[in-house]
């Protein structure tokens, strides 16, 4: 109901509506458009793209469903033609590069940074239609008829590509705590 009152103030010219939105879907927006590119300033550049393409149509926006989803799909889908037109295949995570939490408790910061830099290596040595399936079901919340129908894919592909992709997190990360030990 929020999004709705937020996109009908932007029909009428209200900044803060616009900033709100912004506000509140960038983090998504940026760390799907950082998995997806694996590269922060094409990342950032995706993102402001997306919102000043919004802006520029929301007179003809409707919005229909989630908007935090809309926006994901539009995020995904520029990310994608990104990739197509820099030929994805040399396009790879840097799993060198930190990832952060910001908790206000210090070890808890620790062990959860610890995590999500296991979890980012682990994400960059999987295929890319494998990450990002599972980006968009689980960061943008989309159903994989939504992801089939985004992609250009059928559902069953786009659940192959998702349970494939998590099969191989889970022998990743499961190769990594025996290493450990």
């Amino acid at each position: 109901m929020e999004d709705k009152l937020l996109v009908l103030k932007c029909k009428r010219g209200s900044t803060e509506a616009l900033a709100r939105i912004y506000e509140k879907y960038k983090t998504d927006m940026l760390v799907l458009a950082m998995v997806l590119l694996d590269d922060k300033s094409a990342a950032e550049d995706v993102l402001h793209d997306v919102f000043l393409s919004f802006v520029q149509n929301i007179e003809k926006f409707s919005l229909t469903g989630s908007l935090k989803g809309y926006l994901l799909t539009c995020l995904a889908n520029r990310s994608r033609n990104l990739n197509k037109s820099k030929c994805r295949q040399s396009i790879k995570l840097n799993p060198e590069e930190p990832v952060c939490s910001n908790s206000d408790e210090p070890l808890r910061t620790i062990v959860c940074n610890e995590q999500l830099q296991q979890l980012s290596c682990a994400m960059a040595q999987l295929p890319y239609e494998q990450r990002e399936a599972i980006m968009l079901h689980f960061q943008a919340g989309m159903t994989f008829g939504t992801i089939g129908g985004s992609l250009g894919i059928s559902v069953n592909t786009a659940k192959s590509r998702y349970r494939y992709g998590l099969d191989k997190l889970r022998q990743i990360l499961d190769d990594e705590a025996k290493n450990e030990t």
